[in-house]
């Protein structure tokens, strides 16, 4: 008797692992390193190859314990522009304002760097890696099939040349940056309601940098239409971009999007001087839909880290810290879920604190930042109660720690809200402006070189 063929399984042959990763950006390869050093098997998978180009290049002070802690420091030192201040610029006042994160609370964190984020994040992929994560560049995840609470999920990916893949993962950590891959999956992204923001931005060489220890500071601009960022690179090159309202977007008027970004940066005296001799020397980019939030950031199997859970104005700088930080707790709550589950409900409420901790804190400036009143005050800054070192010490990051800063900010915002009900209709009238602003509009034809 002749036995039946037997059918092959059409699905991809199945892989394990503890933790699996999605994104390799800073998020994802700082939870990656951190897991694997506790013995876990930790699989990441990026959809592009690494170096790619990113934006958010200025990194913090709270940024220097993190790298420390990774053991990267050194390297990210040798691609760095050292980044000792900050400097607001108004063009509804006189002077502009310099701060040094010197002057902030903790004095252990006088400086940080600007980096080519395309360079930064290589050396946290290759440090991931050399920490003994299974880094899989070029493969992209369709699909992640979430089965019991102790079972984990089942991850599908294609890698660039068509192969299938599947993982079975006790614990899957989205990291996928503003993909957002599992928020899309479970439609609970939406719009921060309180911000909305597009941005538009490109590399120059030949920028008019500032002389001395302040060559490598980031600049703020305000303009009529929300600011702009100037970021001094190692290399030569400068990072310039502008974060507006998302209907300025609308009044490009058939413009390509190279043309619109230097009509807006010649709309603002002060920056278009620093610009004057430089050439734009990367293509314009944009993107829309800046600001936005998701309703949850954790399960009983997954996590999602950094900018997949929520994004807020960059106007900080405060992106890869958030993201670097969510990576540590994330890896402390993912250990304490695999390791002993009777914890598991305590660390994944810890981590849910931590990850809102940090959005709150900026995102109570940011609302404000284009407030007159609150612009008064971050150009004539006082350190009465010692307001100006706690308000460094945020401008710095500098805020998980045991940073004596909550009592001082509680009278920053004190003397602010002081100050509006003393500027009523001026700071009723920017309230108002506010609101207005920050209604969405359609983001069609945001894009690189359109």
């Amino acid at each position: 008797m002749v036995e039946p063929a037997l059918k092959e399984d059409p699905r991809p042959a199945m892989s394990t692992c503890d933790v699996l990763v999605i994104g390799g950006g800073p998020a994802g390869s700082t939870v990656a390193p951190l897991l694997a050093r506790k013995g876990y098997k930790v699989v990441l998978l990026e959809k592009a190859h690494h170096p790619r180009f990113h934006i958010g290049e200025s990194l913090l002070p709270a940024n220097m314990p993190l790298l420390e802690a990774l053991g990267v420091a050194d390297e990210v030192k040798a691609i760095g522009m050292e980044k000792w201040g900050a400097e607001f610029v108004s063009p509804w006042h006189e002077q502009g304002q310099e701060f040094r994160f010197a002057d902030a609370f903790n004095k252990s964190l006088p400086m940080a760097y600007q980096v080519k984020r395309a360079d930064f994040d290589h050396v946290l992929i290759r440090n991931a890696a050399r920490e003994g994560v299974e880094v899989i560049e070029g493969c992209k995840v369709g699909a992640v099939d979430f089965q019991s609470d102790t079972q984990g999920a089942v991850v599908k990916a294609t890698h660039d040349d068509g192969r299938e893949q599947r993982w079975q993962a006790r614990f899957v950590v989205d990291a996928s940056g503003r993909d957002t891959f599992l928020a899309n999956r479970f439609q609970i992204k939406h719009r921060n309601p309180r911000h909305n923001s597009s941005a538009m931005y490109a590399h120059f060489v030949g920028a008019r940098r500032h002389q001395g220890q302040a060559e490598g500071n980031i600049t703020i601009f305000w303009f009529d239409h929300g600011w702009f960022w100037f970021i001094p690179l190692s290399d030569g090159l400068t990072s310039v971009g502008a974060t507006v309202w998302p209907y300025y977007m609308k009044t490009r008027a058939g413009r390509s999007l190279t043309q619109f970004l230097l009509d807006t940066i010649a709309s603002c005296p002060a920056l278009a001087e620093r610009l004057k001799d430089a050439q734009m020397v990367t293509e314009a980019e944009a993107t829309g839909n800046f600001s936005y939030v998701s309703e949850r950031n954790h399960g009983s199997n997954y996590l999602m880290l950094g900018d997949a859970f929520a994004f807020i104005d960059p106007v900080f700088s405060s992106g890869v810290m958030l993201a670097m930080n969510s990576g540590f707790a994330g890896a402390k709550a993912i250990d304490t879920c695999l390791s002993r589950p009777a914890g598991a409900a305590a660390a994944l409420a810890e981590f849910d604190r931590a990850m809102r901790h940090g959005p709150e804190v900026f995102s109570w400036f940011i609302y404000r930042i284009t407030n007159p009143t609150m612009r008064d005050m971050f150009m004539a800054p006082r350190n009465i109660f010692r307001v100006q070192e706690a308000l460094l010490s945020v401008l710095a990051g500098d805020i998980y720690g045991s940073t004596p800063i909550w009592r001082p900010l509680r009278i920053f915002k004190v003397i602010y809200y002081l100050s509006f009900l003393g500027n009523l209709r001026q700071s009723l009238r920017g309230w108002r402006n506010r609101r207005i602003n920050i209604r969405p509009v359609d983001e069609a034809g945001l894009g690189a070189g359109q």
